[in-house]
């Protein structure tokens, strides 16, 4: 738990609202925090649409007073269309987003109480926008700190996982749907907040509708993924992610593919800021903000930049387990990514199950993976405390290609993206691959280090997918997250294939069988060799934090569970994630927001046309004067060529129903 800080070098002053004018006339709300009686100082944005009034409340309180209290002015700005924001939104990352964040900047820069510098500041959301709004080069931008985001909307987000529809997909578009037609508060907007919400009703609908309708990676990604022009963004750029989370390869990616000043930082969390985390250590991540901001904007000579580009958390082997709280190891730097010390080995994946540093001789085995591989993957995207982990993967490898090396004999570290160079053939047009790297102990035990997936028809682009011409042996190569990981000495390396990986992937329309041609398709292993300087790494400081706003948390009104069931007549497997289940009052404002939600997951073996995503969402307000309600559900299920998404929106004041919409809408299938 970070250190509650209550003295700051300054006094902070905090202004609940504020209305940034956009130039057509729109008002983004807005909150700040400054230091009283400094002057003009550089401010730090963060640009949301988890409403600032009582979504964010808390932690943006114990975030931006800290700042403000070292000499920043901290502004938590609602996007147009969110909590009190007028206008209303159509999408993630949108390119009015993006305009509207760099008008922002504009006029924060004007103000009185700022020096004509801005610097931009979130994660996931907040991440991506600043990376893509510093690729349109507002002059008073003069950097950014980018948490848990992506350079790349369609390879790393929670839409597509290798091309394979991706778990998160209907999921996080649920979730929103949730979140898009909740009101403003009378109290920020006055007497006509009951129109603005009805406008919001009117024009919520499921995003998961465009995102099923852009399969590859089309122009509809490339919009907002700045990879497409690294050179667009000249600024400084602190990129930053954990182990745990679904964002962490872009940090590397980033590093690469800027040119300008850059740090890279990626600890063991989940998604998380890294002072107030789920897996620990925590570190002094406020003050690591306050170097890199007064190194590019006050000129101060922090030492920030003296370290390596790239510093990373070195995990050790940890025995699998579905949760964890914290993890082993110790930091470690690469003073250039990528790195030139990194050493490529080579492991074969051989006839007898084997992992060889030397190629046997040709052969080729079978796979057709069982429905049930991948029911214990977990999440996708990570927040650390409720089985978000794969657990032991014996299970899963006993519908999987297992190659196994012998014992190490020494302990071998690994930093970067493994890769598995995949020669194989397929009886079906439509196939997936699940490739699973694992730590296996003396015991038997099995942790899953990292993981990728490919839809087999994207094996040569993204963008230009083609079925498979059955029985025709292809090469391609399989990414596999990025991770840093110590093997010790007498565990064991395994590389295991499947051609299922439900719920993570949704699975190709006809189970199909692949060949994997031994002694020809080969692991390509980052080994990292040991590196004196890591010793003199400078050590963080000891989190800290500013005392959040006060909360009132009540018993959480669901039941649901993070479960796994089978119905050993039927066949049919079920999987319970359980999502934002919470009861905060806010005694500040005179709220309480009560939200329970579920995704659930449900297939029958053998049988891949029965997979279905099944989502249900509960969100209350009760404020003074009313009590305003959202519940919405929805279903995601196929047949052999189609997607099927219905969708049922109930709106409520006091009980009553004051809107109501149902959608239901078939989407050709595209090669997934």
């Amino acid at each position: 738990m970070p250190t509650i800080r209550d003295t700051f070098p300054h006094e902070i002053e905090i202004i609940e609202n504020i209305f940034v004018p956009m130039p057509d006339g729109t008002r983004l709300a807005a909150k700040l925090w400054r230091p009283k009686g400094a002057g003009p100082v550089p401010a730090i944005l963060e640009y949301l649409p988890y409403r600032k009034r009582e979504g964010t409340r808390g932690r943006d309180q114990k975030m931006h007073a800290w700042l403000a209290g070292h000499g920043y002015a901290c502004v938590r700005l609602d996007i147009r269309g969110t909590g009190d924001s007028e206008g209303l939104i159509d999408d993630e990352y949108t390119v009015q987003e993006q305009q509207d964040g760099c008008d922002a900047i504009q006029w924060i820069a004007a103000q009185d109480w700022c020096d004509g510098q801005v610097a931009m500041y979130g994660i996931s959301w907040g991440g991506f926008n600043g990376l893509q709004i510093a690729a349109r080069r507002p002059p008073a931008l003069k950097t950014i700190i980018t948490v848990g985001s992506t350079d790349d909307r369609y390879a790393t987000d929670v839409h597509y996982v290798g091309g394979c529809l991706s778990k998160d997909n209907f999921d996080w578009a649920a979730t929103m749907f949730a979140h898009n037609d909740l009101p403003p508060d009378p109290e920020i907007v006055g007497a006509k907040w009951r129109d603005m919400w009805r406008a919001r009703m009117e024009h919520n609908r499921p995003w998961g509708l465009d995102w099923l309708r852009h399969q590859r990676r089309d122009d509809y990604w490339k919009q907002g993924s700045v990879c497409e022009d690294f050179s667009r963004i000249t600024i400084p750029v602190f990129a930053v992610s954990g182990w745990a989370d679904n964002y962490s390869e872009s940090v590397p990616r980033l590093l690469a593919g800027l040119s300008g000043p850059r740090l890279g930082l990626v600890g063991p969390w989940a998604h998380s800021f890294p002072h107030d985390v789920a897996v620990k250590p925590a570190i002094g991540w406020l003050q690591e903000v306050v170097r890199w901001c007064d190194h590019w904007m006050k000129g101060r000579d922090t030492g920030i930049m003296d370290g390596p580009m790239y510093r990373v958390w070195m995990q050790e082997s940890v025995p699998p387990q579905t949760c964890y709280l914290d993890r082993s190891g110790r930091w470690v730097g690469e003073a250039e990514w990528p790195s030139p010390r990194t050493e490529h080995r080579a492991l074969y994946l051989n006839a007898g199950g084997t992992l060889d540093p030397v190629p046997g001789a040709g052969g080729g085995v079978a796979i057709n993976s069982p429905l049930w591989v991948g029911l214990g993957a977990g999440e996708v995207g990570r927040y650390g405390e409720d089985a978000d982990w794969a657990g032991d993967q014996r299970e899963d490898d006993g519908g999987s290609l297992v190659f196994l090396s012998d014992p190490l004999p020494e302990r071998t570290e690994i930093l970067g993206a493994p890769q598995l160079h995949l020669r194989f053939s397929s009886d079906k047009p439509l196939a997936l691959v699940a490739v699973r790297l694992n730590d296996v102990m003396p015991d038997g035990r099995s942790t899953r280090v990292t993981l990728g997936c490919l839809n087999l028809t994207h094996r040569d682009s993204h963008e230009h997918p083609e079925p498979l011409e059955p029985g025709r042996v292809y090469d391609t190569v399989v990414d596999l997250d990025d991770i840093a990981h110590a093997f010790p000495a007498g565990h064991r390396i395994a590389v295991s294939l499947s051609t299922t990986y439900w719920p993570i992937c949704w699975p190709s329309p006809e189970l199909a069988t692949l060949t994997v041609r031994t002694g020809e398709s080969w692991l390509d292993l980052p080994v990292r060799p040991d590196n004196p300087a890591d010793a003199r790494l400078r050590a963080f400081d000891p989190p800290e934090m500013a005392a959040p706003t006060p909360v009132i948390d009540h018993p959480a009104p669901s039941g649901h569970r993070r479960s796994i069931r089978r119905d050993l007549l039927s066949g049919e497997m079920t999987v319970d994630f359980p999502r934002w289940t919470s009861a905060h009052e806010m005694p500040d404002i005179a709220q309480t927001v009560t939200s329970d939600a579920l995704a659930r997951f449900t297939i029958t073996d053998g049988n891949p046309l029965s997979a279905c995503c099944e989502t249900e969402a509960n969100v209350v307000i009760r404020r003074k004067d009313t009590t305003t309600g959202h519940h919405s559900t929805g279903r995601l299920t196929c047949d052999a060529r189609h997607f099927r998404v219905e969708m049922q929106l109930r709106v409520t004041e006091n009980g009553d129903t004051v809107f109501e919409r149902d959608w239901d809408e078939r989407i050709p299938r595209d090669m997934v």
